[in-house]
């Protein structure tokens, strides 16, 4: 149940609430939204009813909410959702390009994608500093040092910075290294474990599809982080596997129209891993945002050619400023602005 305080409501009125959640047996999870509070009881809902709570003062309405995943859906939350990354908005009119390389090489390689990626005009910057690889054999990533490099690359521009958390035993280096949003790999979105720990962080996390989860799993997994306390989730559709072999992953733009109806919560595109291939990209991202995507994570090298991982699904920084200029007349016709 989701029980909606009127914006009016005072701090006693909310207390009451909470202490009727939990005479019930209950646990409560309060969001503060900048109008109004929304109070989810978590738990065996079923000595609840809607008309013991919305008799209380301060209480607008209470709702019943059917599906299992009653934190992220968009019932008890109408309003889409918009993350703050340090001052940046995700989510709401704006469209964002979050772009960079695939992973952290070298500090040289760093300072040139963090020019290209802000000559493009992105105001966030991705890359991975901890790599999940097909191959035992493959590159994993610089670890620790990447996150430096990382850091010291985007500070220039004053960008945040997204990278993968693999491990939660890692989750007190990225919080050291201040990373500002944190991004859960389509291989660890049914890590649980790790869910529960990125739950209990303020920092944005963008949680990736699984690679054959479906919408229901995928919003099931982004249940685990809001039941810990972070609300600040952020969705992104990679691309999921079928029969077909004549690109790496099918990208799912129906994800897009179906999650602005079941979840509140913001959604990204990823082009580069749906595609695999940097002259998909383009049309993949333009798709993307005609079917309403809040933004898109790009991969970007200053020189693809010479890329330690993913080197085919790079773009260059002239194709990067190319496409961007691109997506802003797009976004402007679906009336947003990027």
């Amino acid at each position: 149940m989701i029980i909606v305080m009127s914006p009016e409501s005072t701090q006693s009125e909310l207390d009451a609430v909470v202490s009727k959640i939990r005479a019930s047996g209950l646990t409560e999870h309060v969001s503060r939204g900048s109008e109004r509070t929304i109070v989810g009881a978590i738990g065996d809902e079923r000595p609840l009813n809607e008309q013991s709570f919305e008799q209380m003062a301060g209480v607008e309405r209470a709702i019943h909410i059917v599906k299992p995943y009653k934190l992220v859906a968009r019932e008890g939350h109408p309003a889409g959702s918009v993350i703050d990354i340090r001052g940046i908005k995700l989510g709401g009119k704006q469209v964002q390009v979050i772009a960079g390389p695939c992973s952290v090489e070298t500090q040289e390689q760093m300072h040139l994608a963090a020019a290209g990626v802000h000559a493009a005009g992105c105001k966030m910057m991705r890359g991975g500093a901890f790599k999940p690889r097909t191959s035992p054999y493959a590159f994993q990533g610089l670890g620790v040092q990447g996150l430096e490099f990382f850091q010291a690359a985007a500070r220039e521009y004053n960008m945040p910075i997204v990278t993968e958390l693999m491990d939660v035993r890692m989750l007190d280096t990225f919080l050291e290294h201040d990373v500002d949003v944190i991004q859960i790999g389509a291989r660890n979105m049914q890590n649980f474990d790790l869910l529960k720990e990125v739950g209990r962080v303020n920092k944005p996390v963008i949680l990736k599809r699984g690679l054959s989860a479906t919408i229901s799993e995928w919003l099931m997994a982004a249940e685990y982080i809001a039941a810990g306390g972070n609300n600040n989730i952020i969705l992104c559709e990679r691309g999921i596997r079928t029969f077909e072999t004549a690109y790496r992953n099918v990208l799912d733009v129906t994800a897009i129209p179906v999650l602005k109806k079941e979840t509140h919560l913001p959604v990204l595109v990823d082009p580069s891993h749906a595609g695999g291939k940097a002259w998909m990209v383009p049309a993949l991202a333009r798709a993307a945002v005609a079917a309403g995507a809040d933004g898109l994570l790009v991969e970007m090298h200053p020189n693809p050619c010479d890329a330690w991982c993913d080197a085919d699904q790079a773009l260059t920084p002239q194709e990067l400023n190319d496409l961007v200029a691109s997506l802003r007349l797009i976004a402007q016709a679906v009336g947003r602005e990027l």
